[in-house]
């Protein structure tokens, strides 16, 4: 039982090798003081962090990746609550259906969905760059918006909106001063959750910029074909740092929604 136990425990720190390795050396790499990526690297230095802050298109691709990011999740919170609550409260003939169609974004191939947004929103339709760009992020966030709000309405005990209703609240009113409050952690982190997979989503985004308008993964793509630098390396490893931290506080809300409803 011994060696069995540390022939699992010697095959679970390869997987953490090959799962980890390469972040570690993106990480240490980012310090090389010289001009070319390289590991392990030949001193200590933070240019290349300052290099961020000084090329301008960094800064303005990181804007527009936010505030798609957080257009597109208001449209998808907007869509995706009032769809998990109709998913988790009732039962209606097309119910599976709907919900296949809700997820299918996460289950279609990025590279698959964003040439079809590109051919119908743009060729097609011609939608601005911008617009096209907002519809197919608040696409792939919606599937995440579902589900992790109706994985915090299965906790949700609905006798609690039934009593209210029968206390004489109207629906309306039942659903924002009952229902919202109760699930408000599990809407946080489905926030959280589908501002990471916007801000850092590269094959719908590829296919949706244009002239002028980029996101930050696809500057950070441009930018190595033409630079070898540390610069890359750098902004992943604060890249890696912010998702981190949000994966936390998603980890920290999503057990608080679950303990609070036991």
């Amino acid at each position: 039982m011994r060696e069995k136990n540390r022939g699992l425990a010697f095959f679970t720190l390869l997987v953490y090798i090959f799962l980890l390795g390469p972040l570690v050396i993106i990480a240490f790499a980012s310090f090389e003081p010289g001009s070319v990526l390289k590991f392990p690297p030949t001193g200590f230095s933070l240019k290349w962090y300052r290099n961020i802050w000084e090329v301008k298109m960094f800064m303005t691709t990181a804007g527009t990746s936010i505030i798609v990011s957080l257009i597109g999740n208001l449209f998808a919170l907007l869509l995706g609550i009032p769809a998990a609550y109709a998913l988790s409260r009732f039962t209606f003939k097309g119910k599976e259906a709907l919900n296949a169609v809700f997820i299918s974004p996460v289950l279609i191939p990025g590279i698959v969905l964003g040439f079809t947004m590109l051919r119908y929103l743009i060729v097609t339709y011609n939608l601005p760059i911008y617009a096209a760009l907002l519809i197919g992020h608040t696409v792939i966030m919606l599937p995440f918006i579902i589900r992790v709000v109706a994985s915090s309405l299965s906790n949700f005990d609905f006798a609690v909106e039934e009593a209210a209703l029968s206390l004489g609240a109207g629906r309306l009113k039942t659903f924002f001063k009952v229902v919202l409050p109760n699930i408000k952690s599990g809407i946080i982190a489905a926030v959280l959750i589908a501002f990471l997979e916007s801000f850092n989503n590269v094959d719908i985004s590829v296919f949706m910029t244009g002239p002028g308008i980029s996101t930050l993964p696809i500057q950070m793509l441009t930018y190595v074909e033409n630079h070898f630098d540390p610069t890359i390396a750098a902004i992943s490893v604060l890249l890696m740092i912010l998702t981190a931290v949000l994966m936390f506080i998603i980890e920290r809300l999503m057990g608080l929604s679950y303990f609070t409803k036991r």
